[in-house]
């Protein structure tokens, strides 16, 4: 059976647009396909920021490690786990501060493994996660996607950016954008992040 990954990363609880509308999502794909969901929530259970021990932990092999880097490895020897065993990722953040949330950050820092999730090689780098399709939730009080303010969207270039590099080329975007604009545009917002679950869960 295929996996889906939901991986949500908003401190904001059931409050949280991007959090449902990539729940959602992940359901319908599930529902299309038969796969399972494991959902990693990191706004719920975050992940600690790297520090000096894991940092050198998840740099050495695991026969090198201390017993106290072995611990502090463990975490990130999971999340890798979790992104593997997936086909197929769905990602949810609010745009804060125009990037990603800093819990979704630490996950990514844990996951971005040389040698385990990307390599060096002789003609530059290899990103090692590859044959997946990816999904971004991005909730934002303004409109990023496009207009005066897409410059300020630093979460999806840097999100695509740092998939890409680990091998995720085969990335889908739905905006769920204008939520600051009153109640009939968050009605709006989410009458068409609904349609466009519907059309990706028709397309996977």
């Amino acid at each position: 059976m295929s996996q889906i990954l939901l991986v949500t990363s908003s401190p904001r609880g059931a409050e949280s647009v991007s959090t449902k509308v990539a729940t959602d999502l992940a359901s319908a794909l599930a529902s299309a396909s038969g796969a399972s969901v494991a959902q990693r929530d990191l706004g719920a259970a975050p992940i600690a920021h790297l520090d000096t021990v894991t940092t050198s932990a998840i740099r050495k092999a695991p026969a090198d490690r201390t017993p106290e880097e072995a611990a502090a490895a463990e975490m990130s020897d999971k999340l890798i786990a979790e992104l593997f065993a997936a086909d197929q990722i769905v990602i949810g953040t609010g745009l804060i501060n125009f990037n990603i949330y800093s819990g979704l950050k630490s996950w990514i820092d844990n996951i971005a493994r040389a040698g385990v999730t990307f390599r060096y090689t002789a003609n530059g780098p290899e990103g090692l996660v590859t044959g997946k399709k990816v999904y971004i939730v991005l909730a934002a009080a303004g409109v990023y996607s496009d207009g005066p303010a897409a410059s300020m969207n630093h979460a999806v270039p840097y999100l695509k950016t740092v998939l890409g590099f680990l091998g995720m080329t085969d990335v889908e975007v739905l905006y769920v954008e204008g939520l600051a604009f009153g109640p009939e545009a968050v009605e709006k917002a989410m009458a068409a992040a609904q349609n466009r679950t519907q059309e990706l869960a028709r397309a996977a």
